[in-house]
């Protein structure tokens, strides 16, 4: 899938759009956990893992078609484990598992290697003009 995305016109520009914005996301994402994990009431708890999961769900729906696939079921996974706790048993109570919390930090870390890999491509074909 990601060598057929890599000949549509113009998806080095969308791809670039996106790896900028998925930069502001997990800084986003990263911010409102950490809000979610120190919130003291159940509406700070819910009302950030609920805008966590918001901006997961527009990475998972968007990160594979652009050949990001593994990063797109790993923001799919957790918007889904932010899903099951808010409808789950312990959703009337002000807590952050922190089973949460590893999983959004390990997809945060995830978004970095994405990052940082495009960097290096952009690198590597720059030295190679």
């Amino acid at each position: 899938m990601k060598d057929m995305v890599d000949t549509l016109p113009g998806i080095e520009r969308v791809r670039s759009r996106f790896l900028t914005m998925l930069q502001d996301r997990k800084e986003r994402i990263a911010a409102h956990i950490l809000a979610a994990w120190e919130g003291e009431t159940l509406d700070d708890v819910n009302d950030n893992l609920a805008k966590t999961e918001a901006i997961l769900h527009q990475i998972s729906g968007t990160a594979g078609t652009l050949g990001f696939s593994d990063l797109g079921t790993h923001a799919r996974s957790c918007e889904g484990k932010i899903i099951a706790h808010l409808k789950g048993p312990d959703a009337d109570l002000a807590i952050c598992p922190g089973e949460l919390i590893h999983e959004i930090d390990a997809f945060v870390i995830a978004c970095e290697d994405v990052i940082d890999a495009d960097v290096c491509a952009q690198v590597s074909k720059t030295a190679l003009i």
